[in-house]
């Protein structure tokens, strides 16, 4: 590995941060996924993978956390071209669709509509396959994974692969929607039902812990509230018990509290204020701040939790301040997936 100075110009040589890592070296890998074709509201997550990219070295590198955090060895994969333009193809015909069923449209057999949706969930199928496929390579490899999208729905694949290689883990999502959802507007790996389909397709997870959550269905609401494997920490409820006078610090030994021992993080990026988040897919008032989450995760190395993977989604692509936010979530979750790995 080439020397790396973190005091001097961030050089853009096609790694996360600038690293002078290859993939060889890496002990967490990177795999971005420009990926929105179920969004329904606003496009352009699937540009963030680049955006962020391109936003990365113009960090700075000092970690309260970790001296010489800069000699992390981490890796981002390629984004893929062909994945990108394989959703800037389909991107209209899914505005089109989104529209017409907002429209109040029904789906008829053989329209262009049913062709279409068809057609996305074909894609989106072979995006998780293929993500699990390099996340069983990864992991078999002895490195930690981790998915940088795009849209919410992507990192079921990782997610997958995770549970063939562990008995049972838990999953920390820091987010603002519930995204329990079934098939949401017919797509069978909606942005808004990841966490469903991994319920019922990963048995390995043993609890989902939802933080921040401020905008859920009647539906999702009673999912959460019969479901056993499901605490949800709803951001009403963490703000009204501020407003009480209790401390963050005392929230966050809950939270902590309801994981297990081996924990992934799923931060869409729609958890934190929208003020740091603006473009952002679906923005809700409310939300984290950077400073809570950073303590957050500090907290959760402190416990001797161990961070198995990771993925930040939902990131906007409209305006560069939420690319230089994601990256600086990116930089906390890499930083703590390392530390909680040394503890071992």
């Amino acid at each position: 590995m080439n020397e790396f100075d973190p005091d001097d110009v961030g050089v853009k040589n096609g790694n996360i941060f600038g690293f002078p890592v290859s993939l060889e070296d890496a002990e967490i890998v990177i795999i971005p996924i420009p990926w929105d074709l179920t969004a329904s509201y606003r496009k352009g997550t699937s540009d963030a993978p680049q955006k962020i990219l391109d936003a990365s070295t113009q960090l700075d590198f000092f970690h309260p956390g970790k001296h010489n955090a800069y000699e992390i060895k981490v890796y981002m994969t390629a984004v893929s071209e062909d994945m990108l333009s394989i959703n800037q193809k389909m991107k209209p015909a899914s505005v089109e669709y989104i529209e017409f069923l907002e429209s109040g449209g029904e789906l008829k057999e053989d329209s262009k509509h049913s062709l279409f949706l068809e057609a996305a969930n074909e894609a989106q199928e072979n995006i998780t396959q293929a993500l699990y496929e390099k996340s069983k390579e990864l992991i078999s490899d002895g490195r930690i994974p981790a998915v940088l999208g795009g849209e919410h729905s992507v990192p079921l694949g990782l997610i997958k692969a995770l549970g063939d290689h562990y008995e049972s883990f838990g999953i920390l999502q820091i987010d603002a929607h519930a995204d329990l959802r079934e098939s949401y507007e017919g797509f069978d790996q909606s942005h808004a039902s990841i966490f469903n389909n991994v319920l019922k397709n990963v048995e390995q997870v043993e609890s989902l812990v939802q933080l921040g959550i401020r905008d859920l269905s009647k539906t999702e609401f009673e999912v959460i509230e019969n479901d056993a494997r499901i605490t949800t920490f709803f951001d009403w409820e963490i703000k009204k018990d501020q407003f009480k006078g209790k401390f963050w610090g005392e929230q966050i030994a809950e939270i902590i509290s309801e994981l297990p021992q081996c924990v992934y993080i799923s931060f869409d990026i729609d958890g934190l204020n929208p003020g740091l988040c603006p473009n952002t897919g679906t923005p809700v008032p409310g939300g984290l701040r950077m400073e809570e989450i950073q303590y957050l995760l500090e907290r959760i190395i402190a416990s001797g939790r161990t961070i198995i993977g990771f993925d930040l989604c939902e990131v906007g692509s409209a305006d560069e301040w939420d690319a230089i936010v994601g990256a600086r979530v990116l930089w906390e979750l890499v930083v703590a997936t390392h530390l909680s790995a040394k503890q071992k």
